[in-house]
């Protein structure tokens, strides 16, 4: 599930801190807060509004990812580890802005070749420390100094996988005869060959969560339906090391139990909505199914429509009586929170968690009144219509508050009030709530590629073209539009 590491370093710890999560290895929480708000009107244009959300999510990546290493932090402006599916997303959030002429194309061009040069030439070894991964894989965290595995986290297979599709999309964005073009497509086509798919094949077909040095592979396996479609997609692509077709099988074989009518919308379900988003950050599945969809006669892209729908109405219905939810204040997945804790709330005993994997959806809800605005905006080209109209009433009623330099912070719950906890991240604003003082590399990507891909079919036009995913797509039974 998503970022199970992140969950065992810092849900974990409640109340307790970020450096018990960590075994006395953390930074130190200095809950410095970001820029203020931005002052003045909001935008009256939808179109303002967007190139003013884009731009300030951009530079997020363009500001914290250094340029020597690539080492997206997993949040800022707390100190952190580096999260190698930040790394991916911090690559393609460099091509749009380097398409969008907000950073020099050779500045966005220098930054990819060094962080592929430095995944190319990160040890790999099966030892439990002085290795950046093993296999071709990579470890969930790595260390911003020395580029090594981070504490005791796993080798995670979709983790590098987001890496994964990160360095594809700036390869094919790359495509002119300088020599450090050719490089990075050379460099980008070694990452992907080596990665041995089989081996994470642990109980085949199959392919596992991850693997750890000290105790072997994880007890679970990737089947649908959640965010590690794109596992298989690159698996069965691979131009090295190829897993059979009946990987994706397996994948499906659990949708039986994932079918859902969820506020009157039937989808595959998966309770947050990261799940619904992230392999579509690079992967336009608008016309295109696969055996299971051409069943249902309804492709990925409007089953996570329907998602991000229902959703909104479950926000609407609000059965908890959470504040603040209502028809433009909406979207719970995985994201920060405030404390691990039970507290009283209108006279009923509420459990609140801290980083925790947020979602609604039938018997998985688990809604503590935290809102992420990763959930709606990530949604935007599935649903713009309630997505956009979402933007602006978070700006309007929150943007004080939740919108900075670096766009939205990564969460708030305007539920929480409770000044007898310790928070872990974020402060507690008169008025309003708990906010989150974080953002997060992985919630900060899907808002960025997503806007892209709804306005200019930005990543999807290169990614449609990319060999790798074609393969994945047609070995897993892909079929119709444009593929």
């Amino acid at each position: 599930m998503h970022d199970a590491g992140r969950r065992l370093f810092l849900a974990a710890a409640g109340a307790t801190g970020l450096a018990a999560a960590l075994g006395g290895c953390a930074f130190p929480n200095t809950h410095r807060l970001p820029p203020a708000g931005p002052d003045g009107p909001l935008p009256a244009d939808d179109s303002a509004l967007l190139d003013d959300l884009e731009q300030r999510t951009f530079a997020f990546f363009r500001d914290t990812t250094p340029q020597d290493t690539g080492l997206a932090p997993d949040r800022w402006p707390n100190r952190s580890f580096a999260s190698i599916a930040a790394v991916g997303f911090s690559l393609s959030a460099h091509v749009i802005g380097a398409g969008q002429g907000w950073i020099p194309h050779e500045q966005a061009r220098n930054l990819v070749l060094n962080t592929l040069r430095f995944f190319r030439d990160a040890p790999q070894g099966p030892g439990a420390r002085g290795t950046a991964g093993y296999r071709g894989f990579y470890y969930h965290f790595i260390d911003t100094g020395t580029g090594e595995r981070f504490g005791t986290c796993e080798l995670s297979t979709v983790d590098t996988a987001l890496l994964l599709m990160g360095v594809l999309h700036a390869a094919a964005y790359f495509g002119g005869n300088h020599a450090h073009e050719v490089e990075i497509r050379r460099t980008a086509e070694t990452l992907t060959e080596r990665v041995d798919w089989p081996w994470a094949q642990h109980r085949p077909p199959s392919i596992c969560h991850g693997w750890h040095p000290e105790s072997g592979f994880i007890a679970n396996d990737w089947k649908g339906y959640n965010e590690a479609m794109l596992v298989y997609l690159l698996a069965l692509g691979s131009p090295g090391r190829t897993v059979r077709p009946d990987a994706w099988e397996a994948w499906c074989s659990t949708y039986a139990e994932s079918w859902q009518t969820f506020h009157d919308h039937t989808h595959l379900h998966f309770a947050p909505l990261f799940g619904h988003q992230y392999t579509h950050c690079w992967v336009d599945f608008r016309g295109i199914r696969d055996a299971a969809m051409r069943e249902r006669g309804f492709d990925y892209f409007e089953n996570s429509r329907r998602a991000t729908l229902a959703q909104r109405a479950y926000a609407q219905a609000n059965p908890l009586g959470w504040a603040g939810y209502g028809g433009d204040i909406w979207g719970i997945t995985a994201c920060d929170g405030p404390a691990d804790v039970h507290r009283l709330w209108r006279g009923e005993l509420r459990r609140f968690r801290s980083y925790a994997g947020r979602g609604a959806g039938g018997h998985h809800t688990w809604d503590d009144g935290t809102l992420a605005p990763t959930a709606a905006l990530g949604s935007l080209p599935f649903a713009p219509e309630v997505v956009v109209p979402a933007l602006r009433a978070l700006r309007r009623q929150y943007g004080q508050a939740i919108y900075a330099k670096y766009g939205f912070v990564d969460s708030f719950n305007p539920s929480f009030h409770y000044t007898d906890v310790a928070l872990l991240h974020g402060r507690l604003v008169p008025g309003l709530g708990w906010v989150d003082t974080d953002h997060l590399g992985i919630d900060q990507g899907p808002i960025a590629l997503m806007a892209a891909n709804h306005r200019r079919d930005e990543v999807w036009r290169l990614m449609r073209g990319d060999a790798q995913m074609q393969r994945g797509l047609q070995r897993a039974g892909f079929r119709g539009g444009w593929l």
